[in-house]
């Protein structure tokens, strides 16, 4: 396969890595380009990977094309992406629609949209993708080739991408301000700051790959770890006490708004 990605930041360097570490494309067939040249000398050098010198180059030279640009910058890239036939574009630009992308390349080329996350950095992440009017059976099972290669991934339909995006896409920030929280009140404890951060950390982790290595639900492993009037009953019957269950699906609902006004609320 001959794969195009147009932005070579942190997450289209990271799906770009795995795809070339799972083998589905070589360095010598893929073609990037940025628009800070110094973002493609990076990877020019690190990969092996070529450099197309414009948009409309990385086009012509590929199969699938990964669209990586932030939003504000999307409509300008795709009006520099040329007059080549009919390719595979799989967007992960954060509230652009499907339909919006279809007519700005006016359905020459079929559209994947993608809500990655940004533990695919690390092989992690949880990525959910669905399918422009044009794209094809073919299309659906080689974005989860790719997309499998840093992670997790699954089809939605496109209006519960901002579902996911309030879910997958911001949740690891929501992770990350409870081991804040977890950190902080341990120090309050009396432990040190790098001992509580550890522990939380590997913590967090554990629990994680506990629950996905078992296949038990979150509720199961959550009463499994609560002895009646233990320690943990105490910290669960806190967590009750102060609503943690409403704070925590207001913020989902809260992020999920927030994503369909800055779509435009379609």
């Amino acid at each position: 396969m001959k794969l195009g990605v147009i932005g070579t930041g942190k997450m289209g360097r990271a799906l770009m890595e795995g795809i070339l570490r799972a083998g589905l494309s070589r360095p010598s067939d893929t073609y990037v380009h940025d628009a800070y040249e110094a973002a493609v000398e990076a990877v020019t050098s690190d990969l092996g990977v070529e450099a197309a010198g414009s948009n409309a180059a990385v086009v012509e030279n590929a199969d699938v094309v990964l669209l990586c640009v932030k939003p504000q910058g999307f409509s300008e890239m795709l009006r520099e992406t040329g007059e080549a036939d009919e390719r595979l574009f799989i967007s992960i630009a954060a509230g652009i629609r499907i339909a919006t992308i279809e007519e700005a390349v006016q359905n020459r080329h079929r559209v994947i949209r993608v809500m990655p996350n940004t533990p695919a950095l690390v092989g992690k992440g949880a990525s959910a993708y669905s399918l422009g009017s044009r794209a094809t059976h073919h299309d659906a099972e080689l974005a989860e080739h790719l997309l499998g290669s840093v992670g997790y991934v699954t089809q939605v339909p496109e209006n519960l991408l901002d579902a996911v995006t309030a879910l997958s896409g911001s949740g690891p920030a929501y992770v990350f301000a409870m081991i804040e929280s977890l950190v902080a009140g341990a120090v309050d404890v009396g432990l040190d700051e790098e001992t509580s951060l550890a522990l939380a950390t590997h913590t967090v982790a554990g629990a994680a790959e506990l629950l996905l290595r078992t296949g038990e639900s979150p509720a199961t492993l959550r009463k499994n770890v609560t002895s009646p009037n233990g320690t943990t009953f105490a910290a669960l019957e806190s967590f009750k006490a102060n609503g943690l269950d409403r704070i925590v699906r207001e913020a989902v609902k809260a992020a999920r708004d927030r994503s369909v006004e800055l779509a435009g609320g379609k």
